[in-house]
């Protein structure tokens, strides 16, 4: 493969705010991803050390189980993060995109990696081998602030959505998950002249339902009521969120005592 010429951002960048242009990585805000955080001698000393690499949809970035040896961030593309059940099922724990890191958790922690990542489409992304890694984090401290602060907010992420799954159901706990996508979303393609927002994983029915805890044919009715509701259009592998402002606003509205709630 041929390596693009070095260049202190990705292709997907947004700007970065003053904070984090002058203070690195140590001035994150939460909706940052990793790369997005970096000030552009970090993203140099970084690319130094990372080779590129293309992965086709389907391919694992890395294995759960794996001894810890890289990490990756994604320079363009989608990725998701599954664990195997113990009865053998494929669970989606989350979803990775333009700029985010992944396969950290296992090389920090000197411990076996405890999640499958999968590119969800064509997927371009730097890796990193692990000692050259936490050689980088040694050499600019300001970075290790920022690992940590990722780690924070995917945790409290996975509180926010194992709360929606105890106090929502059906329709309103898709939409709370097609909100958080849809922002996800923004941040890379942003809104049509509409407002209208097209999430960018292309989810299946059965990844949707495996991450909400649900069964293909529930997301099937949940996203029924969405689209009778004006809420989002659909297509194969293909959801649009037509009114991101009242997909937020069913997402925190009471759960109805009608067919908009079905049995998980």
């Amino acid at each position: 493969m041929t390596e693009r010429a070095p260049t202190d951002r990705l292709p997907t960048d947004r700007p970065r705010t003053r904070a984090a242009t002058s203070r690195g990585g140590a001035a994150a805000g939460p909706g940052d991803a990793f790369w997005d955080a970096l000030d552009a001698p970090e993203r140099a000393a970084l690319r130094a050390v990372a080779r590129p690499r293309k992965y086709a949809p389907r391919t694992p970035l890395c294995y759960q189980g794996d001894d810890s040896d890289h990490i990756i961030i994604i320079e363009s593309g989608w990725a998701k993060v599954t664990s195997a059940s113990e009865d053998g099922r494929e669970v989606v724990l989350a979803v990775r995109g333009p700029g985010d890191l992944v396969c950290e958790s296992a090389v920090l922690g000197r411990r076996e990696r405890s999640a499958t990542v999968a590119a969800l489409s064509p997927l371009r992304a730097l890796v990193v081998p692990a000692a050259r890694f936490t050689g980088f984090l040694d050499a600019h401290q300001g970075v290790w602030r920022l690992v940590s602060g990722t780690f924070v907010r995917r945790l409290d992420d996975a509180d926010r959505r194992l709360q929606a799954h105890v106090s929502a159901h059906g329709a309103r706990r898709l939409a709370i998950l097609l909100t958080e996508l849809a922002e996800m979303s923004a941040r890379h393609a942003p809104p049509d002249a509409a407002g209208a927002i097209v999430i960018g994983p292309p989810l299946s029915q059965e990844e949707l339902g495996s991450w909400m805890d649900a069964s293909r044919e529930t997301v099937a009715r949940a996203l029924g009521t969405l689209r009778a509701e004006g809420l989002v259009r659909t297509g194969r592998r293909k959801i649009t969120v037509v009114d991101p402002v009242g997909l937020r606003e069913f997402a925190r509205s009471p759960e109805r005592p009608s067919a908009d709630a079905f049995t998980m």
